[in-house]
């Protein structure tokens, strides 16, 4: 089965499901929520706000566009400010989930504190980081973690300028860099696990918080080398290529079983739980992308969860009532 068809398979998959939970219970008048036998609810409508990470946003997007062929007045928005600007917009109270690379860092939780703003951290899917080469390179193709803080150490800054420069058998072809920038999460945890530090890289290098510009730009160049992740590179294959660090190729098999490190990562999606809990359509929305994580995950090309993963996230929800 190739990935249109996978795709196509897995929304006609979870809108019969969704639409035949539906069919259980009747539409209350003035768009007002009914709560069906089996715990489901109809005739939602209203706003669910969403912001944060570029990475999670095709997985979040996905889950809206399914969820929209089953509550079709329920309009769910996807902003991508980043991971920290979406968890400036979350902490203000501004929205009701934030989607994020990375979890939330000690100050961005006090800053939610501070505005009474509660909330529960549910792992969305699973993913990898991606380090990508031009098709054209054919020297790279396997790298190392020490090779890569060579290449994107803040010490090599003006001083590592080709390949040659990172190890004596690559040509001596520029390095030209690109990758994520500094407000997003994948920007954070490329640069801890690679540089042991998080912020920590060389500024020579062009950032931006869209991937597809990371894309163009090292598929454009055979001496370009960036990072981002991994349903990037399935969806743009042949455009880019995924290099293998210390052995391992980035895949959905090496992220779930942990042998893909150290860039291997959960994605999450932050709640608001006073918007779960009062907020009918937003908990609905919540509601099914869990219990659709496998075939969403699949459809917007990320690593699904485990059987244990999502029996946490059940667990997380069901405490919020």
């Amino acid at each position: 089965m190739n990935k249109t068809t996978a795709k196509l398979a897995a929304v006609a998959a979870i809108t019969a499901a969704a639409l035949a939970l539906s069919a259980c219970g009747g539409q209350s008048a003035g768009g007002e929520a009914t709560t069906n036998p089996d715990g489901s609810t109809t005739g939602l409508s209203g706003p669910v706000s969403t912001d944060g990470s570029s990475t999670v946003e095709p997985l979040t997007s996905a889950a809206a566009d399914l969820f929209k062929e089953v509550q079709p007045d329920v309009n769910v928005t996807v902003a991508t400010s980043g991971t920290g600007g979406g968890f400036k917009s979350f902490c203000a109270g501004e929205t009701d989930i934030s989607n994020a690379s990375r979890p939330i860092k000690d100050e961005e939780a006090t800053e939610c504190e501070a505005n009474g703003i509660e909330y529960t951290e549910i792992v969305a899917a699973n993913d990898g980081l991606s380090v990508i080469i031009s098709p054209e390179n054919d020297w790279a193709t396997e790298l190392t973690v020490e090779q890569l803080q060579t290449i994107w150490a803040p010490e090599s800054e003006g001083v590592v300028m080709s390949w040659s420069d990172v190890d004596p058998s690559f040509p001596d072809e520029p390095l030209v860099l690109f990758g994520a920038g500094t407000d997003s999460g994948t920007f954070d945890y490329f640069t801890e696990a690679i540089n042991g530090e998080t912020g920590a890289i060389r500024t020579d290098y062009s950032p931006s918080e869209d991937d597809n510009i990371t894309i163009q730009g090292v598929a454009g160049d055979v001496g370009a080398i960036g990072f981002l992740g991994l349903s990037y590179v399935e969806e743009n294959e042949g455009v880019i290529v995924a290099a293998s660090v210390d052995g391992v190729s980035p895949s959905t098999e090496t992220v779930q079983d942990g042998t893909y490190t150290p860039l291997g990562r959960p994605l999450f999606i932050y709640v608001n739980n006073a918007a779960y809990g009062e907020k009918p359509q937003v908990k609905a929305f919540v509601d099914f992308y869990v219990e659709n994580s496998v075939e969403i995950a699949d459809l917007a090309l990320f690593v699904p969860l485990t059987d244990e993963q999502i029996t946490t996230a059940q667990e997380e929800l069901a405490s919020l009532g």
